[in-house]
């Protein structure tokens, strides 16, 4: 039987479906955080769009992950998880990521700080990836720093212990850190979460920016077409014009011939 989340998402089951361990269904978030910071701006597909691979690489919000069934220690639900070379479909079967099943961690989880679970995130949360073997951990605080340690922090996995990635100051309200498994730059900007892209040194469009980038594009196009309907137009007049000007030199000079002739 398809879980919940492949009948959402229309995906084919993963491998072997019948004998793969279900996840059980959490209740949902009971605050906004996620809906302001990743899934209004679309994040999530902006980072499907740019990895690409969707049959092999997972970017989802509020995935549950867990090492072993029953395992220490437990379930753990970020609010942002990224993997590579794994099986999308067996995710969606299971309605979760089972490390065990997968055969390899997540390469990467975030958490949005929120008023209830703030503290647990960069102490608890922190340990138990860490014991996951999770290979970077990321926080995004969007009040600067009120609910987290810090408004932008990093982690990466040395020696089976975190060990904070640098984050730099930019400009004023611009923070920057690098995330050497996705090859990314995470941003904290005047309290909102962006990515940037270092090869291409441009940022991962939000969904408005897309919006306004096609909007842009298309009146573009449009302006195009009524610059040439007018260039035609320009022509086609000065072509009537000339048409009549030779008109009326035929129509001078056949009265000229006619003056001289009487």
């Amino acid at each position: 039987m398809t879980s919940k989340l492949g009948q959402q998402t229309g995906i084919g089951l993963g491998k072997d479906a019948d004998a793969l361990e279900k996840f059980p269904h959490f209740p949902p978030r009971d605050d906004m955080q996620n809906s302001l910071h990743l899934d209004r701006p679309a994040h999530q597909a902006a980072l499907e769009a740019h990895f690409g691979n969707l049959e092999t690489t997972i970017v989802l919000s509020e995935i549950p992950v867990r090492p072993t069934p029953g395992g220490y220690p437990g379930v753990r639900i970020p609010d942002l998880l990224i993997a590579f070379n794994v099986d999308f479909a067996q995710g969606v079967e299971q309605n979760g990521y089972s490390i065990r099943d997968q055969g390899k961690p997540p390469d990467f989880v975030l958490e949005v700080a929120s008023v209830r679970t703030a503290e647990n995130d960069y102490t608890n949360k922190r340990l138990d990836y860490a014991a996951f073997s999770i290979p970077e951990y990321w926080r995004f605080d969007p009040t600067g720093g009120q609910r987290y340690d810090a408004p932008l922090a990093g982690d990466s996995l040395s020696n089976g212990a975190y060990q904070p990635i640098e984050i730099v100051e930019i400009e004023p309200g611009q923070l920057r850190g690098h995330s050497e498994v996705l090859n990314l730059d995470l941003c904290w900007e005047h309290g909102q979460l962006r990515w940037y892209d270092p090869v291409t040194e441009r940022y991962l469009m939000t969904y408005a920016e897309e919006r306004a980038a096609r909007m842009e594009e298309r009146e573009g196009r449009i302006a195009e077409r009524q610059a040439r309907i007018a260039e035609r137009e320009a022509r086609a007049a000065a072509e009537t014009r000339a048409d009549a000007a030779e008109a009326r030199v035929r129509e001078l000079e056949e009265e000229l011939k006619s003056h001289e002739q009487s």
